[in-house]
């Protein structure tokens, strides 16, 4: 298993668009893909999630639709570090910065569906606020600092 840090706004960016390719897909004539309009029963994934240890914190993300494959694609690169970037810049044969690490993920779209609809529960669930400072409860605890008066 592999895990990867988002933001929250970027993981609600990221449901939106799934499900926006998903539905584009429905509208192809035959739906070809075999789209479903909603998460597919067997498919639903309400179990509890598990503290994992991230293996980068995500920068840029790209998505995209493999019709070879009928897959959604998501690639999540690194944010990048540039202070380290300046010291030692690898460079591929054009010239472009190459990313050291890289995730990618191949879903069908009955996944990718559950993938979207799951993703949208947790980011609209949220982390409960402390009382004190008013600042998001982490899973593994809260140091709060009030300010002061």
């Amino acid at each position: 298993m592999v895990s990867i840090a988002l933001e929250k706004q970027q993981s609600a960016l990221l449901a939106e668009k799934i499900d926006d390719i998903l539905d584009q897909l429905i509208t192809v004539e035959g739906n070809p893909f075999s789209v479903p309009t909603s998460t597919p029963i067997e498919l639903v994934d309400n179990d509890q999630l598990e503290a994992v240890q991230e293996q980068f914190r995500t920068g840029a993300m790209s998505l995209g639709w493999d019709p070879t494959t009928a897959q959604v694609v998501i690639e999540a690169y690194p944010i990048a570090d540039v202070d380290a970037d300046a010291d030692d810049e690898s460079l591929d044969e054009d010239g472009a910065n190459e990313p050291d690490e890289m995730l990618l993920v191949r879903m069908p779209v009955g996944t990718a569906r559950a993938f979207a609809k799951r993703t949208r529960e947790i980011v609209g669930a949220g982390r409960p606020t402390c009382p004190l400072c008013g600042y998001p409860i982490d899973a593994d605890g809260h140091t709060c600092t009030l300010p002061e008066l």
